[in-house]
């Protein structure tokens, strides 16, 4: 394994060298490939959540001030009390490295080592850490054939890799096609846009599981939290969460 992460290391160095690219935030030379589009400067100093930050347990939104270690599974935002997920956890704020890795990813279905790193780390913590089974967000046929490829079923399957969890890609189906979140959504509207959008096609791939959704952004939580609702509806044990970044 340490061998494997030393030749990667050296090529991506020698391919960054052969074919220099400039990060996508400051434009400086981006030194070895499995960062991505961002240097290693920008991503220094990209705000990437730690164990240590007060966030409500269930939807894993920052929470201001201090509280006892161990009651940190009692912080509670109260925004998410109706989703149908366990928890959701994601890698950090959606800015700077972790803003131009999702963009990217939408573009073109790569994730680079860094944020792979990064996912894996949020995986093994509690009480992600508990997850059978790794399942992408789907996109709808139409969508997912006009985009070219499903950007949460890549990240999906380079996470179940790394972390060595089996990945589903086909038991969770998007039925109906929604209208495209729009700056300026509220909660409610944007849960409208997806109920009962998803539906389970195979009940016995996912039963007794505890399933980790991935997408790549974190928003409201409409969209994880009704693909949640049907994989608990199809007996599911658990559902979490896991997405590059959230606002």
């Amino acid at each position: 394994m340490l061998l494997t992460r030393t030749v990667n290391s050296l090529y991506n160095a020698l391919i960054s060298l052969v074919y220099p690219q400039a990060c996508s935030l400051c434009g400086a030379s981006v030194e070895d490939r499995g960062l991505g589009v961002a240097c290693a400067r920008c991503w220094s100093s990209a705000r990437t959540f730690t164990s240590k930050d007060i966030i409500c347990w269930k939807c894993g939104a920052l929470s201001l001030g201090t509280i006892d270690p161990e009651k940190r599974d009692q912080v509670r935002c109260r925004r998410c009390d109706q989703d149908a997920f366990t928890v959701a956890r994601a890698c950090g704020s959606y800015e700077g490295a972790l803003r131009a890795s999702v963009l990217a990813l939408k573009r073109e279905p790569y994730i680079s080592q860094r944020l792979i790193g990064l996912l894996v780390e949020i995986q093994r913590r509690a009480p992600l850490d508990k997850a059978t089974l790794v399942i992408p967000v789907p996109l709808h046929p139409e969508r997912e054939m006009a985009r070219g490829f499903n950007q949460a079923a890549v990240i999906g399957s380079e996470l179940a890799r790394a972390a060595r969890l089996p990945f589903d890609q086909v038991s969770l189906s998007r039925t109906l096609p929604s209208e495209r979140h729009r700056a300026g959504m509220d909660a409610r509207a944007r849960r409208e846009t997806v109920a009962g959008a998803f539906n389970v096609r195979y009940p016995r791939l996912i039963e007794g599981e505890r399933i980790l959704i991935v997408d790549d952004v974190f928003t409201t939580g409409a969209t994880v939290s009704a693909c949640a609702a049907a994989l608990m509806a199809s007996g599911a044990k658990e559902v979490f969460v896991l997405t590059i970044a959230r606002p």
